[in-house]
């Protein structure tokens, strides 16, 4: 639904500019009285010398009492708007994944409960602190992201070997998944110097 959406808007946003870009293309080459055709009297450039915007057209409604309140609400309807569109381009968590059963038939596994399975086995790890787990992707085909938090002592290379091999294999093989993409971020749980007497 959100490429479907993106591929609308951007396509649109592509198709208005294009046509502005165009219109604005034809005045400045004075192409239709280089080709002699008629532009419609509504259109704003008909010569090189004509701007996109003129004194009568900026001042127009300068001295009406709704012009700038009309003008600062679609602004901010616009804004928030943009906005919404940029928080919907982050990697939504994915709601459950495709289980094959081998016989035909498909079942949905939630995607929560994968990701509370796939932390607590993390967690299990030894030097792991902490595990966070979010799967993003399609139901089809999935793909992690995976943050540890070390402890001081935790060797990475082992961890992340251990987690490779050990719980994002047994993940991948519970689900019946050809392959589980992962990307996993390490950090160390950081400990304040403590006092000694």
């Amino acid at each position: 639904m959100l490429k479907t959406v993106n591929r609308v808007l951007l396509g649109l946003l592509g198709l208005g500019l294009f046509a502005l870009g165009g219109g604005v293309l034809l005045g400045a080459l004075d192409l239709p009285h280089r080709w002699d055709f008629g532009l419609p009297g509504w259109w704003p450039f008909r010569g090189p010398d004509d701007v996109v915007l003129g004194p009568e057209g900026r001042t127009r409604w300068r001295d009406e009492g709704w012009w700038w309140p009309t003008v600062i609400a679609v602004l901010a309807v616009l804004l928030i708007l943009l906005l919404w569109w940029l928080l919907a381009q982050r990697r939504r968590r994915l709601g459950g994944v495709l289980v094959h059963s081998g016989d035909g038939a498909a079942a949905r596994l939630d995607g929560r409960t994968l990701e509370d399975v796939i932390e607590e086995e993390a967690q299990a790890l030894d030097g792991v602190s902490r595990a966070h787990v979010r799967l993003t992707g399609r139901s089809t085909a999935p793909a992690a992201r995976v943050r540890l938090l070390l402890e001081p002592h935790a060797d990475p290379a082992r961890t992340l070997g251990r987690l490779s091999r050990e719980t994002l294999a047994h993940a991948r093989d519970s689900a019946g998944l050809d392959s589980l993409p992962s990307k996993v971020r390490l950090k160390e749980v950081r400990h304040h110097a403590q006092r000694t007497a």
